[in-house]
């Protein structure tokens, strides 16, 4: 039923993986899919804060992002389940919208949060994941 499995996580943030990511590898493994496990160096949002960080600051934090995705992934996930690694850098919603459609996978395997206040002014990755994703998105408490 699946063959690409997303699933997006932020590695200094326990709670985004901690109940997801189980759940992603049981899928994973049960449909014999692959497991695209993606990690979003957020952008600055304003190009005056940029201007405050070295010129190769992005591509060094890709470089060692990337290099702390592959650390966990070796730790964590089961060597029988088939895992590729994607660092992206953007607005972290809109990277895993993207990299879905790039990759035309089946489902997005998410954690979510109980909403604050301010997730009801602005909304969580989650929910604008939920909302205009093309593809089914499984959100895990």
């Amino acid at each position: 039923m699946y063959k690409d499995i997303l699933l997006p996580i932020d590695l200094q943030e326990t709670d985004s993986w901690k109940n997801s990511l189980p759940v992603a590898i049981d899928y994973a493994s049960a449909f014999n899919a692959v497991l695209h496990i993606m990690t979003v160096v957020p952008n600055f949002g304003m190009n005056v804060v940029g201007s405050f960080f070295p010129d190769d600051f992005a591509e060094k934090a890709i470089s060692e992002v990337d290099k702390q995705l592959h650390d966990f992934v070796s730790s964590i996930v089961p060597g029988n389940v088939k895992v590729q690694h994607i660092v992206e850098h953007g607005r972290i919603y809109e990277e895993i919208i993207h990299t879905a459609d790039k990759l035309k996978v089946d489902l997005i395997v998410m954690a979510a949060h109980r909403p604050e206040v301010k997730d009801y002014l602005l909304g969580t990755n989650a929910a604008r994941v939920a909302r205009h994703a093309n593809q089914s998105v499984l959100i895990v408490r």
